[in-house]
């Protein structure tokens, strides 16, 4: 009796693909969006995903002005900066940091839903947001990302 021997294919630098993807924040909740953003990024959505390999695609994110939030977490949701300093702490409502930086909420949310290493690093850099509906990105010609 012959044993078979499987070996698992790891993807590489050399033999990843990377697309572009479009997705419009228009009426969407802002985790439900983020957490398939951040599979996106990671890569989860291929069939060779590596862990330990950059095999995400790049994210476009419009509109996102008009992302919503669920209950009351517009009003009582609060995002947190700190300087460093005693008494250095400042906090934002979501409603105002919508008002003030739109592509903030979306930014954080989806940075804290991905590796806090390198690589994680590394797949922050391939999301990009914009609170208008044009993206300076025609050129890659990105394919619609629905959910």
């Amino acid at each position: 009796m012959s044993k078979l021997h499987f070996t698992t294919k790891h993807a590489n630098a050399a033999t990843v693909q990377h697309d572009w993807y479009v997705v419009d924040g228009t009426n969407q909740t802002v985790g439900r969006m983020c957490a398939k953003i951040a599979a996106v990024l990671r890569g989860k959505n291929k069939a060779y995903y590596t862990p330990h390999v950059d095999c995400g695609d790049y994210v476009i994110v419009t509109n996102c002005e008009k992302v919503a939030f669920t209950g009351n977490k517009l009003d009582e949701k609060l995002y947190d900066t700190y300087s460093g300093y005693p008494g250095g702490l400042k906090q934002e409502t979501a409603k105002s940091l919508i008002k003030r930086r739109p592509e903030v909420v979306v930014e954080r949310a989806v940075k804290g839903m991905l590796p806090k290493n390198r690589l994680g690093r590394k797949m922050v850099k391939k999301l990009f947001v914009y609170a208008g509906a044009e993206h300076p990105h025609v050129a890659q010609q990105p394919k619609d990302l629905k959910f």
